[in-house]
């Protein structure tokens, strides 16, 4: 299964990110984290909840891939001030443009871009079937935007654990977090290019990796040659349920049946391992988790 994802232009991510990024360290017109709030918009734009989700609703309609493209762009928005725009889709920036211009209309010059991205990523999570929970808001837009924090403080597809796990813990969050924000992957899509060497050289063995489901295997090799091919194409995280926000990604595990290679990790240490068997038998129980958990992601920004 295999869908073709249209490049962002990386220029105009650039200069939306800097519209857009909450978190932008250093910044001498920066507003303090605890001034976030439920009601922060209670008299100056109490309708921004529904405005934003008028246009939500309609994209999840109209193209369901903005839901995991836009809650791709709210985790980086939380995690870095920049973000690789070659492989963001497009559908995020459309939400949040057209979120934008109908809330601009109501009220002027009042919410900001990174709050409207917090809102959408929130809408977008509770269309697709998973839990609903209040945004605090009262983010600014950040003006710094800077390539070269991308490298180190985004999880690279063939991570190790500990690298994960380090780069986790520099934002607050813990092993359990890591394993209940990987199960975000049960929406979404990966292009070919990271996860490409899981099909034919895993670990320089010329050999495809041994916990690829074969019936999976043949079906990414037939979208993702080894050499050339679409650089566009991409394949579902969960090839189950892709559209659907759900605890299939864990189920996905343990069949054998993920192409991400972040999705091994679940089963590399035993304490992951039960992490994951956890949050899939237990679906009220992880959604529950991952509502808490969301919502200190989002103060991350």
């Amino acid at each position: 299964m295999s869908f073709s994802s249209t490049p962002f232009p990386a220029l105009f991510l650039l200069l939306l990110l800097s519209n857009s990024i909450a978190n932008a360290a250093n910044s001498s017109n920066r507003r303090p984290r605890y001034q976030l709030s439920l009601d922060y918009y209670a008299k100056s734009c109490p309708q921004v909840d529904q405005l934003v989700a008028s246009i939500t609703s309609q994209q999840f309609k109209e193209a369901p891939i903005s839901a995991p493209a836009t809650i791709r762009l709210f985790f980086h928005d939380c995690f870095v001030e920049d973000a690789e725009g070659k492989e963001l889709a497009v559908e995020a920036f459309d939400t949040v443009n057209k979120a934008k211009a109908v809330v601009e209309s109501k009220c002027p010059g009042v919410v900001s871009c990174a709050d409207i991205l917090a809102i959408a990523a929130r809408d977008f999570v509770h269309l697709a079937g998973g839990p609903y929970y209040q945004v605090k808001k009262g983010r600014w837009d950040g003006k710094l935007s800077m390539a070269s924090r991308v490298p180190s403080n985004l999880p690279r597809a063939n991570a190790t654990v500990d690298e994960l796990l380090r780069l986790f813990n520099s934002k607050g969050l813990t092993l359990e977090d890591l394993v209940i924000l990987s199960g975000a992957h049960t929406i979404g899509f990966a292009h070919c290019r990271h996860f490409v060497s899981r099909l034919y050289d895993y670990k320089g063995t010329r050999q495809p990796d041994p916990s690829i489901d074969p019936r999976l295997l043949k079906a990414l090799k037939m979208s993702c040659p080894h050499y050339g091919g679409n650089t566009d194409i991409v394949a579902p995280f969960d090839v189950t349920t892709p559209f659907s926000f759900d605890n299939a990604y864990y189920g996905n595990l343990e069949a054998k049946m993920g192409c991400w290679p972040l999705i091994r990790h679940c089963s590399w240490i035993l304490e992951p391992g039960l992490w994951c068997r956890h949050w899939l038998r237990t679906s009220r129980s992880s959604f529950k988790h991952l509502r808490r958990l969301w919502i200190k992601w989002d103060l991350l920004g």
